[in-house]
């Protein structure tokens, strides 16, 4: 049976290494998510697939989309995300609804449809968000 000195002498151990033991932990909670951060970091993007195809191009002719009254007076809101494909002429040849409510993405995506955007050299695609304020 072990007498009260040993114990002592294993407790006062035992109070080390747990302190060492919480220091490692508290680093490792702090580094590991920053190295796993750095690891998901996507490469860049090749200059020319990124700037052509996600260019930002001028909107000429814009129409609003129509705000469903029954949703505008029950004070529902949202944004609609939209993504686009534009052609080299301007017009809005595919629109693919990306997230939002849907009565609302459907009168987004019919207005949007309509927009005219300034000629390019080539055909474009980008994301848009169109917001519905009920307070407006």
């Amino acid at each position: 049976m072990p007498n009260s000195r040993n114990i002592s002498k294993l407790s006062s151990c035992g109070g080390k290494f747990w302190l060492i033991a919480a220091g490692f932990g508290l680093l490792l909670t702090v580094v590991t998510p920053q190295l796993r951060a750095d690891d998901k970091k996507p490469d860049a993007p090749k200059a020319d697939d990124a700037a052509t195809n996600r260019a930002a191009r001028k909107l000429v002719h814009k129409i609003d989309p129509i705000y469903p009254q029954d949703l505008k007076r029950r004070s529902i809101g949202g944004v609609v995300k939209l993504d686009l494909k534009i052609s080299a002429s301007g017009n809005v040849e595919k629109i693919e609804i990306v997230g939002g409510n849907p009565i609302l993405a459907d009168s987004a995506a019919q207005a949007v449809k309509k927009w005219q955007y300034a000629p390019a050299s080539a055909s474009s695609s980008m994301v848009l968000n169109v917001e519905f304020n009920p307070n407006r």
